[in-house]
């Protein structure tokens, strides 16, 4: 993506900081510390949904778009659900993505919605041709609604279908190619499903598209045991651990300097040390810069 351009571009003032590929998630409880400390980060990342009944919320939207790039990440459209994606909510996005012209919009390759059931959770689809061509009627409504391509997001799971005929990788490059969306490579979520699941998470990494990729995600997760086994669970909840930064390193030195954001939703810290935790990133993200720049 070029920031640059989008920024020109761009109705809403933003200020000439060093452009940064890396980004935090904006939450309630950094609302005034983001608008007063203006933290040097590169963009910032909102759920939509939180911000459909206007009041405060969209308040504190505005402000912070006027200091950065912005980009919405819907957790609600339910995409891969065995029905139509609910044209409302898609309205309700676009009154948004009018108002906040954000940078990139997208949500997830999962579903949470059946009938008049709304499920707190994004719950994991079966990789076959049906589920693939459901998503793919959905995220083309959603992409023709809007007028804008959108990214989606490789899910964190912790079940399997045993009707399965397709890896993710597959079934994630099969979407992007048949609806021309973008793909946000969540690499927590591959490292988690790899230890869950028992498949390489490296392999997935470079089985993955690489013109698709334009976001990743980072976070934290925690260990989970029922008697005599265990699981990883994406909790958002702590800080990256070693593993996921050698994984997030490797997805660099593959798909280039992708725009990355930090997701911390749950136990959050300070803004400081979110920024930290970004500004890692930002640093690996520079590493493979230098490097190509000194391979030329």
């Amino acid at each position: 993506m070029d920031f640059c351009t989008q920024q020109i571009n761009s109705k809403h003032p933003i200020p000439q900081n060093p452009i940064k590929e890396s980004g935090i998630g904006l939450r309630s409880a950094h609302y005034k510390d983001i608008i007063e400390q203006k933290p040097n980060t590169g963009w910032i990342e909102v759920h939509p949904e939180n911000y459909f009944g206007g009041g405060a919320h969209r308040h504190y939207l505005g402000k912070a778009r006027e200091l950065y790039p912005l980009s919405f990440h819907a957790v609600g459209l339910s995409m891969g659900s065995d029905q139509t994606v609910s044209q409302g909510h898609i309205n309700k996005i676009k009154e948004l993505i009018d108002i906040y012209e954000p940078l990139q919009i997208s949500d997830h390759a999962s579903w949470s919605a059946s009938g008049n059931a709304h499920l707190n959770d994004l719950l994991p689809l079966p990789y076959t041709t049906e589920a693939l061509q459901r998503l793919c009627d959905n995220v083309s409504r959603v992409q023709d609604s809007i007028g804008r391509k959108m990214l989606v997001e490789n899910p964190s799971s912790y079940v399997a279908y045993q009707i399965d005929d397709m890896t993710e990788y597959e079934f994630m490059n099969a979407l992007a190619q048949k609806t021309g969306c973008g793909l946000l490579l969540d690499i927590n979520n591959i490292y988690v499903q790899s230890k869950n699941h028992g498949f390489d998470a490296y392999h997935y990494i470079d089985n993955i598209n690489a013109e698709p990729v334009a976001e990743m995600h980072l976070a934290g997760h925690i260990q989970r045991t029922f008697g005599d086994e265990s699981i990883l669970v994406d909790s958002h909840n702590q800080h990256v651990c070693d593993d996921v930064w050698q994984l997030y390193k490797h997805a660099i030195n593959r798909f280039g300097s992708v725009p990355t954001l930090i997701e911390w939703d749950a136990d959050l810290p300070s803004l400081k040390t979110l920024v930290a935790e970004s500004d890692k990133a930002q640093a690996i993200i520079d590493a493979h810069k230098e490097q190509r720049h000194e391979a030329a």
